[in-house]
């Protein structure tokens, strides 16, 4: 088993992003910024050089975020982002709306009534819960409040690929565990892979992209065998669509581990990626760490009335349903795929995952041409999202007519 000690990979490959260019210091007199980087086309070729300007360089190596493809017609089916084939319910949707008639006043600072709204739903106690700017935000906020300059971060790979991004942002290590040959973490792996300078393990589950979820015996062992001054963060972002009853709970494994963070969005099941809110579980005392690093206001008032909407009894028995007719749509899709030579993991979330290695950039161009935008990980494969039937029925349609990869 082979660690990487990641100094950042390139979104979908490997490698180190261009350095930044640099920028003169603005002058006393200096007018508008042009686009060939801040070169002003008043300048007078006389004018002295200035210093250059100075970027850490954790910031110069961070390979940029590579979001889903976004389609060029109505025509194309946008699977590439993972978000839900349903818009937000009418109940959200009017809150939301009718929060925005205030936007000229701030929301909630630290989001009181929605952390409230969560901590009922999942029956803890409110300072067990941090709430931000979607999961991500929170991801970060996470390793800024326990990581010093060259500790490590411990993380499954390929998986999501905002966490070593995030490692460098804290000034961290990312040290990359590969996953097994069909997609799952490596648990015994990832605890070898703890050093007196690692302070968080990062769990995905169901791992994005790959789609398997961590067994309860596989969270249980993994929580076990990492010393309780390491944080375990547990992204559980997908974990409405799985079906695989052995999967487990990180919500209900708290109270026996006081380094569990668990991380949860509205993005995914909710049908809320475009308003941007996620949510911590953890111990308070991490909670109120987190807190004091956490953006104020960081989500807005729109995005907290919708979320808050969303808590109500009667939407979650909506994304229930929804997250049900998602899953079946992505079995019906996989084992279809199967069948016709395709190996495809475990998929818990709502998308699967088809290994191509080389020939990756090759399948989501014909994906393309077949009006289905896929997400493509260079020299890997492609992860695919769980659209409507008919777009879900395009994608067997196109990868039928695939020759090269089985």
């Amino acid at each position: 088993m082979a660690v990487r000690l990641c100094g950042c990979p390139l979104a979908g490959g490997r490698g180190r992003a261009p350095a930044l260019p640099t920028a003169p210091a603005a002058r006393p007199d200096a007018r508008r910024v042009t686009a060939s980087w801040w070169e002003d086309d008043a300048m007078s070729s006389a004018a002295a050089p200035a210093a250059p300007l100075h970027i850490r360089d954790a910031v110069r190596r961070l390979p940029a975020y590579v979001p889903g493809a976004r389609p060029e017609s109505g025509r194309t089916a946008k699977l590439s982002s993972n978000e839900l084939p349903f818009p937000p319910q009418a109940e959200v949707l009017a809150a939301l709306t009718e929060a925005a008639s205030e936007a000229n006043r701030y929301p909630e600072m630290t989001g009181d009534s929605l952390v409230a709204a969560v901590a009922q739903r999942h029956g803890v106690s409110a300072e067990r819960v941090v709430v931000g700017n979607g999961s991500v935000c929170l991801i970060q906020h996470v390793l800024d409040t326990v990581c010093d300059e060259g500790d490590d971060v411990v993380m499954p790979w390929r998986s999501f690929e905002a966490y070593p991004i995030c490692a460098a942002v804290a000034g961290a290590r990312a040290i990359e565990v590969p996953v097994t040959a069909d997609g799952r973490h490596d648990v015994p792996a990832m605890i070898d892979a703890v050093t007196p300078r690692t302070r968080v393990v990062i769990a995905c589950t169901p791992n994005n992209p790959t789609g398997p979820a961590l067994r309860e015996a596989e969270l249980v062992a993994l929580l076990d065998g990492v010393p309780e001054r390491v944080l375990v963060l547990v992204d559980e972002a997908y974990l409405d669509f799985v079906t695989d009853g052995a999967v487990g709970d990180g919500l209900a494994l708290l109270n026996r581990y006081p380094n569990l963070v668990v991380s949860r969005t509205f993005s995914k099941a909710h049908a809320l990626a475009g308003m941007r809110v996620g949510y911590l579980v953890a111990a308070p005392a991490i909670v109120s760490a987190i807190r004091s690093v956490a953006t104020p206001f960081g989500v807005s008032l729109p995005a907290q009335a919708a979320a808050i909407a969303a808590c109500r009894p009667e939407a979650l028995a909506v994304t229930a349903r929804r997250a049900g007719v998602v899953a079946a749509e992505r079995d019906r899709v996989v084992a279809a795929l199967r069948e016709q030579g395709w190996t495809v993991p475990d998929a818990q979330g709502n998308f699967y995952w088809l290994g191509a290695g080389g020939a990756t950039a090759r399948l989501a161009e014909h994906f393309r041409v077949a009006g289905v935008l896929v997400r493509p990980f260079v020299g890997e494969g492609v992860r695919i999202s769980v659209g409507t039937h008919e777009e879900n029925d395009r994608v067997l349609t196109a990868a039928a007519a695939w020759g090269d990869v089985r």
